[in-house]
């Protein structure tokens, strides 16, 4: 194929801005579907995307299209996520284009996202196309939304084009501006040079195993090639080569330098690919690997445990397919006292948490059980050793450490100029330091703290919407570590550790944390047969009480005449059943439990 006729290009926004439907617009418009045939959001192709309404897995498709100039186009088109915690599907998908579709809605601007999406563009030397979505929409201004476009992304008017996604209107304008902006694949074509392609995404199929979806960067992959992974040294032989057109896989004899398309070559275990990785011919390999992908430190830790223990295999199979979809993903096997044996999972955020378990439970069938989420704390200790502590089961004793530290972000946010000072009064109270401000025009606002990444993790995005009445928007990095005040709070159930409530946390917020700890689980746990004790301490500190208590049973409603003696026998022996019970029993918590904890604050 000419390379010359290839664009490969994403579609990146905030969330909601409206890319998911831009990306249906275009199907349209080159034939790829019909509108009265297919559903909205066509590839969005997960229950779960559709019921959020946002996109969470990045998708490729090719299309063909016939520009003004009488040529025939191959656009590979890939639509990604919008949300912070998907940050990285974004990355890892733009270094597999040579140019971006930014799309901004008309009706919110400039957000947090955008920026984000903007400079990551940047950072992979991509050519930029900006368009201002949804211009069709009732009592938007334009002319200002323009200027705050000009002003902060530093484009000129006539590089805006004007579109409303849902109507069609503008998208041929954005088509043709892909085909004379955004340059054609670089690389060497020549089919005798060593292939070099780079692996960028990947899929479990049931029936064909491993699908690997790859940028060809040199040469020609063909049927008769024998493939090696550059990173792990395996070798196969493929079985399928194609490209995903016109939302159907195809097969195709090989692909050549600048296409995208697909491999399968009978992989039935995930481990043994890696995103990012470089994939060559075994007779003729290319002289050095690709960089590949920045590996990402996971931002928030938890423990995954299956609620029937023999489901652990179920789980550990299930976890391995889903991180060829999601390579930010990491989980390591872990022991709990309180559950048996299971995860330590490691997520970019709580979105990307709750997902994650949404995924293994409804697409593997499985029941979990989640702990309390945590950031990863630095320790050193007296003997100089410097640990990194992501489970309150590693934290050392406190005679042990010589000082420990938490992770800082640096918080960007855009929100309504009239809603400030609540916002701010917001971050302070989660000890967030104020930064600098810059004016978006007269209505808006950019604000920048450095603030404590456990403090932002749970709730923060949720009450920033609350109190713009949903106008504001957010992103963060990960700037450095700060010393602070650490504890390690425990919940005691009858005096026994309940090691999935335990969590790490600032010492100033201990004491306020354990009261509505116990005082949620009062509520959630149901009474017993016996007394329950639910208490939260620091060491041998307790800082809050809280009791359930046990069931009754009317032991004496037979007995009606007789000496006290009898009644008294009976409650006696009733009395030491319970107390025998208490001993030997196992106390009843419900899974809403684990998950009313996590929004606690």
């Amino acid at each position: 194929m000419d390379k010359s006729l290839i664009r490969n290009f994403s579609i990146i926004a905030h969330i909601d801005h409206g890319k998911s439907t831009l990306a249906d617009r275009i199907l349209e418009i080159t034939g790829a579907m019909d509108r009265r045939n297919v559903k909205e959001q066509v590839l969005d192709d997960m229950d779960l995307e559709r019921e959020r309404g946002i996109t969470i897995k990045a998708s490729t498709v090719r299309l063909a299209y016939r520009a003004s100039d009488g040529k025939e186009y191959v656009f590979n088109l890939i639509d990604t996520p919008g949300h912070v915690d998907f940050t990285y599907e974004v990355s890892k998908s733009l270094s597999a284009c040579e140019g971006a579709v930014l799309v901004i809605d008309a009706s919110q601007g400039i957000e947090a996202q955008t920026i984000a999406n903007y400079y990551l563009a940047l950072e992979n030397n991509l050519e930029i196309i900006p368009v201002l979505n949804k211009v069709d929409l009732a009592s938007i201004d334009i002319s200002h939304m323009k200027e705050q476009i000009i002003g902060v992304l530093g484009f000129r008017e006539e590089d805006i084009i004007l579109a409303s996604a849902k109507a069609g209107t503008g998208v041929k304008d954005i088509l043709e501006r892909i085909v004379h902006v955004i340059p054609p694949p670089p690389g060497d074509e020549n089919l005798e040079i060593a292939p070099k392609a780079l692996v960028f995404d990947c899929r479990y199929d049931a029936y064909r195993g491993v699908v690997i979806f790859v940028k060809m960067i040199e040469g020609r992959l063909d049927i008769r090639t024998q493939l090696k992974l550059m990173n792990s040294g395996a070798v196969y032989k493929i079985e399928e080569l194609g490209v995903f057109k016109d939302l159907k896989y195809l097969k195709v004899d090989g692909l050549t330098c600048g296409e995208v398309g697909y491999i399968i070559a009978n992989i039935r275990d995930p481990r043994e690919i890696i995103i990012g990785d470089t994939i060559t011919d075994v007779k003729n390999p290319c002289a050095e690997a690709l960089p590949g992908y920045r590996k990402l430190k996971p931002l928030v830790y938890c423990g995954v445990y299956p609620v029937n223990p023999g489901d652990f295999p179920n789980l550990r199979d299930a976890m391995d397919k889903l991180r060829l979809s999601d390579a930010s993903f990491v989980f390591e096997v872990e022991n709990s006292q309180s559950f048996g044996l299971g995860f330590r999972c490691g997520f970019l955020g709580l979105l990307h948490m709750e997902i994650v378990q949404e995924r293994l439970e409804r697409e593997y069938n499985l029941n979990l059980i989640l702990t309390v989420p945590n950031v990863v704390y630095r320790v050193r200790k007296n003997d100089g050793e410097l640990i990194e502590v992501d489970t309150p089961a590693k934290y050392p004793s406190p005679n042990d450490i010589q000082e420990a530290s938490e992770p800082f972000a640096c918080l960007l946010m855009i929100i309504p100029v009239e809603n400030i000072d609540p916002v701010c009064e917001f971050v302070k109270s989660r000890r967030g330091t104020f930064n600098s401000k810059e004016y978006l025009g007269t209505d808006r606002i950019k604000l920048n703290f450095d603030i404590p990444l456990s403090e932002i993790i749970v709730d923060f995005y949720d009450r920033l919407k609350s109190l713009t009445r949903g106008y504001g928007s957010m992103d963060y990095e990960v700037k450095d570590y700060v010393p602070i005040k650490l504890v390690k709070l425990d919940i005691l159930l009858n005096g026994s550790v309940c090691d999935a409530f335990s969590s790490l946390m600032y010492k100033e917020k201990a004491n306020t944390k354990a009261r509505a700890l116990v005082s949620k689980l009062r509520e959630l746990i149901p009474r017993q047969l016996y007394e329950v004790i639910i208490q939260a301490a620091i060491g041998t500190q307790i800082l809050a009480s809280e009791r359930v208590g046990p069931l009754k049973k009317h032991m004496t409603a037979k007995c009606s005449g007789g000496d006290i003696t009898r009644k008294r026998k009976l409650w006696n022996i009733q009395k030491e059943g319970k107390k025998r019970l208490k001993q030997v029993g196992k106390i009843e918590v419900p899974q809403e439990a684990f998950l009313e904890v996590l929004k606690i604050n």
